[in-house]
Protein backbone atom coordinates (compact mmCIF):
# COMPACT_ATOMS: atom_id res chain seq x y z
CA UNK A 1 0.00 0.00 0.00
CA UNK A 2 1.55 3.40 -1.01
CA UNK A 3 1.08 6.33 1.72
CA UNK A 4 -1.58 8.97 1.45
CA UNK A 5 -3.83 11.49 2.97
CA UNK A 6 -7.51 11.25 2.96
CA UNK A 7 -9.30 14.00 4.47
CA UNK A 8 -13.48 13.03 5.80
CA UNK A 9 -15.29 15.74 4.76
CA UNK A 10 -17.86 17.02 8.04
CA UNK A 11 -21.40 16.32 5.96
CA UNK A 12 -24.76 14.80 7.53
CA UNK A 13 -25.56 12.66 4.56
CA UNK A 14 -29.67 11.45 4.63
CA UNK A 15 -30.47 8.97 2.07
CA UNK A 16 -33.83 7.25 1.38
CA UNK A 17 -37.38 7.80 -0.22
CA UNK A 18 -39.63 10.59 1.08
CA UNK A 19 -36.78 11.83 3.20
CA UNK A 20 -38.15 15.44 1.85
CA UNK A 21 -40.07 15.65 5.32
CA UNK A 22 -36.78 15.81 7.08
CA UNK A 23 -36.22 18.98 6.48
CA UNK A 24 -37.99 21.15 8.85
CA UNK A 25 -36.29 19.10 11.87
CA UNK A 26 -33.04 19.38 9.99
CA UNK A 27 -33.19 23.43 9.85
CA UNK A 28 -34.17 23.00 13.35
CA UNK A 29 -31.16 20.76 14.42
CA UNK A 30 -28.70 23.59 13.46
CA UNK A 31 -31.08 26.00 15.18
CA UNK A 32 -32.25 27.78 12.64
CA UNK A 33 -35.33 29.60 12.60
CA UNK A 34 -35.68 31.42 9.20
CA UNK A 35 -34.93 29.17 6.16
CA UNK A 36 -34.48 31.23 2.19
CA UNK A 37 -35.39 28.61 0.17
CA UNK A 38 -33.41 28.65 -2.71
CA UNK A 39 -34.47 26.98 -6.43
CA UNK A 40 -34.75 27.90 -10.36
CA UNK A 41 -37.58 28.96 -11.91
CA UNK A 42 -38.65 25.73 -13.06
CA UNK A 43 -38.57 24.35 -10.04
CA UNK A 44 -40.49 27.23 -8.12
CA UNK A 45 -43.59 25.06 -7.69
CA UNK A 46 -41.63 22.26 -5.75
CA UNK A 47 -39.98 24.65 -3.82
CA UNK A 48 -43.76 26.66 -2.77
CA UNK A 49 -45.13 23.19 -1.37
CA UNK A 50 -41.18 22.96 0.16
CA UNK A 51 -42.48 26.49 2.03
CA UNK A 52 -45.83 25.28 3.39
CA UNK A 53 -43.99 22.18 4.77
CA UNK A 54 -41.46 24.08 6.52
CA UNK A 55 -44.40 26.76 7.78
CA UNK A 56 -43.29 29.45 10.50
CA UNK A 57 -39.68 28.31 9.80
CA UNK A 58 -40.03 29.48 6.24
CA UNK A 59 -38.49 33.22 5.85
CA UNK A 60 -38.86 34.14 2.24
CA UNK A 61 -37.50 32.17 -1.40
CA UNK A 62 -35.11 32.84 -3.80
CA UNK A 63 -36.69 31.47 -7.25
CA UNK A 64 -33.62 33.08 -9.70
CA UNK A 65 -30.87 30.34 -9.52
CA UNK A 66 -28.91 30.17 -12.67
CA UNK A 67 -26.06 27.97 -14.70
CA UNK A 68 -22.93 28.64 -14.08
CA UNK A 69 -23.32 30.55 -10.32
CA UNK A 70 -23.13 34.32 -12.00
CA UNK A 71 -21.91 36.66 -9.13
CA UNK A 72 -24.69 39.32 -10.21
CA UNK A 73 -27.36 36.69 -9.78
CA UNK A 74 -25.44 36.10 -6.06
CA UNK A 75 -25.60 39.93 -5.31
CA UNK A 76 -29.65 39.60 -5.72
CA UNK A 77 -29.85 36.97 -3.61
CA UNK A 78 -28.15 38.35 -0.88
CA UNK A 79 -30.34 41.28 -1.38
CA UNK A 80 -33.03 38.73 -0.29
CA UNK A 81 -31.07 36.99 2.62
CA UNK A 82 -30.62 40.56 4.20
CA UNK A 83 -34.40 41.59 3.69
CA UNK A 84 -35.60 38.41 5.00
CA UNK A 85 -32.96 38.41 7.78
CA UNK A 86 -32.71 34.06 6.78
CA UNK A 87 -30.58 32.47 8.79
CA UNK A 88 -29.75 29.52 6.64
CA UNK A 89 -30.71 28.34 3.42
CA UNK A 90 -32.62 25.20 1.71
CA UNK A 91 -31.48 24.48 -1.75
CA UNK A 92 -34.52 22.40 -3.50
CA UNK A 93 -32.71 21.44 -6.86
CA UNK A 94 -29.44 21.01 -9.08
CA UNK A 95 -26.29 22.41 -9.23
CA UNK A 96 -27.34 25.97 -10.55
CA UNK A 97 -29.23 25.89 -6.51
CA UNK A 98 -26.48 24.02 -4.95
CA UNK A 99 -24.04 26.31 -6.51
CA UNK A 100 -26.01 29.74 -5.14
CA UNK A 101 -26.23 28.30 -2.24
CA UNK A 102 -22.54 27.76 -1.59
CA UNK A 103 -22.54 31.06 -2.98
CA UNK A 104 -24.14 32.59 -0.67
CA UNK A 105 -22.64 30.45 2.48
CA UNK A 106 -19.03 32.02 1.28
CA UNK A 107 -20.24 35.31 1.90
CA UNK A 108 -22.39 35.26 4.82
CA UNK A 109 -21.19 31.69 6.03
CA UNK A 110 -24.87 30.92 6.56
CA UNK A 111 -25.75 27.13 7.42
CA UNK A 112 -26.83 25.12 4.11
CA UNK A 113 -28.96 22.20 3.98
CA UNK A 114 -29.57 21.33 0.52
CA UNK A 115 -31.73 18.55 -1.34
CA UNK A 116 -30.25 17.49 -4.82
CA UNK A 117 -32.92 16.57 -7.37
CA UNK A 118 -30.18 15.84 -10.07
CA UNK A 119 -27.11 13.57 -10.74
CA UNK A 120 -24.49 16.61 -10.44
CA UNK A 121 -22.68 15.80 -7.17
CA UNK A 122 -21.45 19.33 -6.25
CA UNK A 123 -23.43 18.86 -2.83
CA UNK A 124 -20.59 16.69 -1.48
CA UNK A 125 -18.23 19.05 -2.54
CA UNK A 126 -16.31 22.54 -0.56
CA UNK A 127 -16.05 23.64 -4.45
CA UNK A 128 -17.54 26.42 -5.72
CA UNK A 129 -17.43 27.81 -9.31
CA UNK A 130 -18.99 31.25 -10.11
CA UNK A 131 -18.97 33.46 -13.40
CA UNK A 132 -17.86 36.80 -13.60
CA UNK A 133 -17.38 38.98 -16.97
CA UNK A 134 -17.78 35.52 -19.13
CA UNK A 135 -14.67 34.43 -17.19
CA UNK A 136 -15.54 31.13 -14.58
CA UNK A 137 -13.41 30.66 -11.82
CA UNK A 138 -13.39 27.93 -8.58
CA UNK A 139 -12.57 28.03 -5.13
CA UNK A 140 -12.01 25.38 -2.61
CA UNK A 141 -13.34 26.33 0.79
CA UNK A 142 -15.04 24.63 3.48
CA UNK A 143 -17.10 27.71 4.38
CA UNK A 144 -19.27 26.00 1.62
CA UNK A 145 -19.77 22.70 2.27
CA UNK A 146 -23.23 22.05 3.25
CA UNK A 147 -23.71 21.07 6.50
CA UNK A 148 -26.38 18.77 5.61
CA UNK A 149 -27.38 16.51 2.51
CA UNK A 150 -31.03 14.67 2.04
CA UNK A 151 -31.29 12.56 -0.71
CA UNK A 152 -35.05 11.93 -1.76
CA UNK A 153 -34.94 8.98 -4.59
CA UNK A 154 -38.36 9.95 -4.69
CA UNK A 155 -37.64 13.78 -6.34
CA UNK A 156 -35.62 11.80 -8.63
CA UNK A 157 -38.64 10.07 -10.40
CA UNK A 158 -39.80 12.68 -12.60
CA UNK A 159 -36.32 13.84 -14.01
CA UNK A 160 -36.44 13.55 -17.52
CA UNK A 161 -34.72 10.73 -18.98
CA UNK A 162 -32.22 13.10 -21.04
CA UNK A 163 -31.97 15.01 -18.00
CA UNK A 164 -31.13 12.33 -16.45
CA UNK A 165 -28.66 10.78 -18.58
CA UNK A 166 -26.51 14.18 -18.86
CA UNK A 167 -26.60 14.75 -14.99
CA UNK A 168 -25.49 11.29 -14.44
CA UNK A 169 -22.13 11.53 -17.06
CA UNK A 170 -21.47 14.88 -15.17
CA UNK A 171 -21.14 12.71 -12.26
CA UNK A 172 -19.52 10.04 -14.05
CA UNK A 173 -16.99 12.66 -14.75
CA UNK A 174 -16.03 13.59 -11.55
CA UNK A 175 -14.71 9.92 -10.06
CA UNK A 176 -13.02 9.65 -13.10
CA UNK A 177 -10.99 12.39 -12.77
CA UNK A 178 -10.29 11.48 -8.98
CA UNK A 179 -8.91 8.09 -10.30
CA UNK A 180 -6.23 9.90 -11.41
CA UNK A 181 -5.93 13.22 -9.37
CA UNK A 182 -2.39 14.20 -8.43
CA UNK A 183 -3.27 13.69 -4.65
CA UNK A 184 -5.62 10.04 -5.46
CA UNK A 185 -5.97 7.68 -2.37
CA UNK A 186 -7.07 4.13 -2.50
CA UNK A 187 -10.52 5.53 -0.32
CA UNK A 188 -11.24 7.16 -2.87
CA UNK A 189 -10.22 5.10 -5.93
CA UNK A 190 -12.64 3.06 -4.54
CA UNK A 191 -15.38 5.11 -3.88
CA UNK A 192 -14.84 6.05 -7.47
CA UNK A 193 -15.29 2.76 -9.30
CA UNK A 194 -17.87 1.73 -7.34
CA UNK A 195 -19.70 5.24 -8.00
CA UNK A 196 -18.77 5.16 -12.25
CA UNK A 197 -20.53 1.29 -11.93
CA UNK A 198 -23.42 2.03 -10.03
CA UNK A 199 -24.07 5.10 -12.39
CA UNK A 200 -23.48 3.11 -15.79
CA UNK A 201 -25.73 0.77 -14.83
CA UNK A 202 -28.56 2.64 -13.85
CA UNK A 203 -28.65 4.70 -16.39
CA UNK A 204 -29.82 2.35 -19.10
CA UNK A 205 -32.15 1.39 -16.82
CA UNK A 206 -33.82 4.62 -16.22
CA UNK A 207 -33.92 5.61 -19.97
CA UNK A 208 -36.08 2.09 -20.28
CA UNK A 209 -37.80 3.26 -17.28
CA UNK A 210 -38.15 6.66 -15.62
CA UNK A 211 -40.29 5.19 -12.54
CA UNK A 212 -37.64 2.05 -11.81
CA UNK A 213 -37.08 2.73 -8.17
CA UNK A 214 -34.01 0.64 -7.98
CA UNK A 215 -32.05 2.00 -10.68
CA UNK A 216 -33.25 5.41 -9.37
CA UNK A 217 -32.13 5.00 -5.97
CA UNK A 218 -28.85 3.53 -7.64
CA UNK A 219 -28.24 6.70 -9.54
CA UNK A 220 -28.57 8.91 -6.70
CA UNK A 221 -26.37 6.65 -3.95
CA UNK A 222 -23.31 7.34 -7.32
CA UNK A 223 -24.13 10.53 -7.67
CA UNK A 224 -23.28 10.90 -4.25
CA UNK A 225 -20.04 8.81 -4.04
CA UNK A 226 -19.06 10.56 -7.33
CA UNK A 227 -19.64 14.14 -5.72
CA UNK A 228 -17.83 13.01 -2.21
CA UNK A 229 -14.31 12.07 -4.78
CA UNK A 230 -15.32 15.64 -6.36
CA UNK A 231 -14.66 17.15 -2.60
CA UNK A 232 -11.76 14.89 -1.58
CA UNK A 233 -9.18 15.30 -4.33
CA UNK A 234 -8.40 17.82 -7.05
CA UNK A 235 -9.32 17.74 -10.95
CA UNK A 236 -7.83 17.52 -14.14
CA UNK A 237 -7.84 18.56 -17.69
CA UNK A 238 -11.47 17.22 -17.78
CA UNK A 239 -13.15 19.99 -15.30
CA UNK A 240 -10.54 22.49 -17.03
CA UNK A 241 -11.99 21.83 -20.05
CA UNK A 242 -15.53 22.19 -19.20
CA UNK A 243 -15.47 25.22 -16.84
CA UNK A 244 -13.48 27.34 -19.86
CA UNK A 245 -16.46 26.26 -22.64
CA UNK A 246 -19.09 26.69 -19.71
CA UNK A 247 -17.82 30.04 -18.22
CA UNK A 248 -16.81 31.87 -21.62
CA UNK A 249 -19.12 29.89 -23.76
CA UNK A 250 -22.72 29.67 -21.62
CA UNK A 251 -22.76 26.12 -23.07
CA UNK A 252 -25.04 23.84 -20.69
CA UNK A 253 -23.23 22.75 -17.55
CA UNK A 254 -24.00 18.49 -17.62
CA UNK A 255 -24.07 18.33 -21.64
CA UNK A 256 -20.58 20.06 -21.86
CA UNK A 257 -19.60 17.46 -19.55
CA UNK A 258 -21.58 14.47 -21.37
CA UNK A 259 -19.76 15.44 -24.71
CA UNK A 260 -15.83 16.19 -23.12
CA UNK A 261 -15.51 13.42 -20.87
CA UNK A 262 -14.45 10.69 -24.00
CA UNK A 263 -12.20 12.83 -25.44
CA UNK A 264 -10.13 14.27 -22.10
CA UNK A 265 -10.12 10.59 -21.36
CA UNK A 266 -8.73 9.32 -24.74
CA UNK A 267 -5.96 12.85 -24.03
CA UNK A 268 -4.76 11.01 -20.94
CA UNK A 269 -5.26 7.58 -21.13
CA UNK A 270 -1.05 7.33 -22.16
CA UNK A 271 -0.56 8.80 -19.07
CA UNK A 272 -2.95 7.07 -16.70
CA UNK A 273 -2.98 3.41 -17.29
CA UNK A 274 -4.57 2.28 -14.13
CA UNK A 275 -6.76 4.37 -13.55
CA UNK A 276 -8.10 4.07 -17.15
CA UNK A 277 -8.23 0.49 -16.58
CA UNK A 278 -10.25 0.49 -13.56
CA UNK A 279 -13.22 2.92 -15.51
CA UNK A 280 -13.09 0.24 -18.08
CA UNK A 281 -13.49 -2.17 -15.49
CA UNK A 282 -16.61 -0.13 -13.88
CA UNK A 283 -18.07 0.23 -17.11
CA UNK A 284 -17.55 -3.50 -18.06
CA UNK A 285 -15.88 -2.37 -21.03
CA UNK A 286 -11.94 -2.93 -22.63
CA UNK A 287 -11.11 0.86 -23.44
CA UNK A 288 -12.49 3.72 -21.06
CA UNK A 289 -12.75 6.50 -23.49
CA UNK A 290 -14.90 3.99 -25.97
CA UNK A 291 -16.86 2.90 -22.97
CA UNK A 292 -17.58 6.30 -22.10
CA UNK A 293 -17.97 7.55 -25.84
CA UNK A 294 -20.56 4.74 -25.62
CA UNK A 295 -22.30 4.66 -22.95
CA UNK A 296 -23.38 8.22 -24.00
CA UNK A 297 -24.31 7.44 -27.58
CA UNK A 298 -26.28 4.65 -25.88
CA UNK A 299 -28.36 6.74 -23.68
CA UNK A 300 -29.38 9.46 -26.24
CA UNK A 301 -27.00 12.18 -24.60
CA UNK A 302 -25.37 15.00 -26.95
CA UNK A 303 -22.02 14.00 -28.15
CA UNK A 304 -21.17 16.82 -30.15
CA UNK A 305 -20.32 20.55 -28.70
CA UNK A 306 -22.01 22.24 -32.04
CA UNK A 307 -24.82 20.67 -30.78
CA UNK A 308 -25.28 22.12 -27.90
CA UNK A 309 -24.78 25.85 -28.26
CA UNK A 310 -20.47 26.27 -29.25
CA UNK A 311 -19.75 27.92 -31.75
CA UNK A 312 -16.66 26.78 -34.26
CA UNK A 313 -14.97 30.15 -34.22
CA UNK A 314 -14.79 30.07 -30.38
CA UNK A 315 -12.17 26.70 -30.65
CA UNK A 316 -9.28 28.46 -30.69
CA UNK A 317 -10.18 31.06 -28.02
CA UNK A 318 -11.17 27.55 -25.42
CA UNK A 319 -7.89 26.21 -26.15
CA UNK A 320 -6.32 29.22 -25.15
CA UNK A 321 -8.23 30.14 -22.04
CA UNK A 322 -7.56 26.20 -21.20
CA UNK A 323 -3.61 25.90 -21.68
CA UNK A 324 -3.22 29.65 -20.40
CA UNK A 325 -3.45 28.23 -16.51
CA UNK A 326 -4.18 24.44 -16.58
CA UNK A 327 -5.00 22.72 -13.70
CA UNK A 328 -2.79 19.79 -12.50
CA UNK A 329 -2.96 16.71 -15.06
CA UNK A 330 -1.39 13.23 -15.60
CA UNK A 331 0.08 13.97 -18.90
CA UNK A 332 1.34 17.91 -19.79
CA UNK A 333 -1.27 20.53 -21.53
CA UNK A 334 -0.29 20.76 -24.76
CA UNK A 335 -2.06 23.62 -27.19
CA UNK A 336 -1.95 21.81 -29.94
CA UNK A 337 -3.36 18.32 -28.57
CA UNK A 338 -5.83 19.62 -27.02
CA UNK A 339 -6.86 22.03 -29.55
CA UNK A 340 -7.59 18.89 -31.58
CA UNK A 341 -9.29 17.40 -28.62
CA UNK A 342 -11.81 20.06 -28.72
CA UNK A 343 -12.12 19.71 -32.51
CA UNK A 344 -12.33 16.14 -32.32
CA UNK A 345 -15.46 17.02 -29.07
CA UNK A 346 -16.84 19.89 -31.23
CA UNK A 347 -17.41 17.28 -34.43
CA UNK A 348 -18.71 14.21 -32.26
CA UNK A 349 -16.35 12.22 -33.62
CA UNK A 350 -14.88 9.33 -31.49
CA UNK A 351 -12.39 10.01 -28.97
CA UNK A 352 -8.78 9.57 -29.98
CA UNK A 353 -5.47 8.12 -27.91
CA UNK A 354 -3.03 10.02 -29.61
Amino acid sequence: MRPFVYTALPAKVIFGFGTLARVASEVRELGCRRALILSTPHQQAEAGALAEQLGELFAGMFAQATMHTPTSVTERALETVRATGADCTVALGGGSTIGLGKAIALRTDLPQVVVPTTYAGSEATPILGETQEGRKTTQRSPKVLPEVIIYDVDLTLTLPPALSATSGMNAIAHAVEALYAKDANPIVSTLAEQGIAALARALPSILRDPKDREARSDALFGAWLCGTCLGAVGMALHHKLCHTLGGSFDLPHAETHTVVLPHAVAYNTPAAAEAMARVARALGTEDAAKGLSDLARGLGAPTALKDIGMPESGLDQAADIATAAPYWNPRPIERDGIRMLLDDAFHGRPPQTR
